[in-house]
């Protein structure tokens, strides 16, 4: 960082690294690290070579502490050290791509909600027969075509297991419910590039019923985040309003 002489309102509140410390809740060695990581502004020296902090470091602090509860450390810290470089439109496009991945996310628990009313209908899944079978089997079962589960499998949807030696397709029940479940989507005029992350999902939590529990839990993350995330970017307008350097 290149040195600067202090700014009147550095000299009017001169402030330690302790008293930014204790202002934050961390160590003094913490601050030198955000120091280094241009968390804070440059920070100016005294005639001595004494650092010497003022309201500027003291604001940039504050706002990367709140900046860091919506967006996490990492992007916070990528967006001060944007805003101190004298890219603030740059450091602008790294909140609109937090924001953007945020609205990606609310989407896809979208769709795994609405394929999950698609599924509601579904037989219970203790219909599933207990034993393997074989994809013929499979196929009369659901009412499709062998070559449509050899697609589904091609897709990553099924991964049945293969007999040494015949190479035989063998549906565990679990498969066969997968299967169920995307033809039941299938039906319902979803892609196969929109159904692969639901089923992950079912595969994850176990079911519909804990996939549901779960997107609802993950939906009021989401809630929190963006009201984080909205403190977060009006701290910023405020220290950018102010001057990211201060006076």
């Amino acid at each position: 960082m290149p040195r600067l002489e202090p700014t009147s309102a550095d000299l009017r509140l001169r402030l330690r690294p302790v008293d930014l410390a204790r202002l934050a809740g961390v160590s003094t060695q913490q601050i030198r690290n955000y120091e280094e990581a241009g968390v804070l502004p440059p920070v100016p020296r005294s005639a001595s070579g004494y650092r010497v902090f003022g309201d500027a470091h003291r604001r940039a602090l504050l706002t990367y502490r709140v900046l860091s509860r919506g967006y996490g450390a990492v992007v916070a810290t990528r967006v001060m050290r944007t805003v101190h470089d004298g890219d603030v439109p740059g450091a602008l496009a790294l909140v609109d791509e937090a924001h953007a991945a945020l609205h990606a996310e609310r989407v896809s628990l979208r769709a795994a909600s609405e394929a999950l009313e698609t599924l509601a209908g579904e037989r219970p899944e203790d219909d599933v027969p207990g034993t393997d079978l074989l994809i013929g089997e499979v196929a009369a079962l659901l009412g499709v075509r062998t070559s449509t589960l050899r697609v589904w499998e091609a897709a990553g949807l099924l991964s049945p297991r293969r007999e040494r030696g015949t190479g035989y397709r063998h549906y565990a029940p679990d498969e066969v419910r997968d299967a169920r479940f995307i033809l039941s989507l299938r039906r319902n005029h979803y892609l196969l590039d929109q159904i692969r992350p639901v089923l992950d999902d079912l595969r994850l939590e176990g079911g519909t019923s804990a996939l549901r529990s779960a997107i609802g839990t993950r939906h009021a993350a989401l809630t929190t985040l963006t009201t984080a995330m909205l403190e977060g970017a009006g701290h910023l307008h405020t220290y950018l309003a102010a001057g990211s350097t201060g006076s």
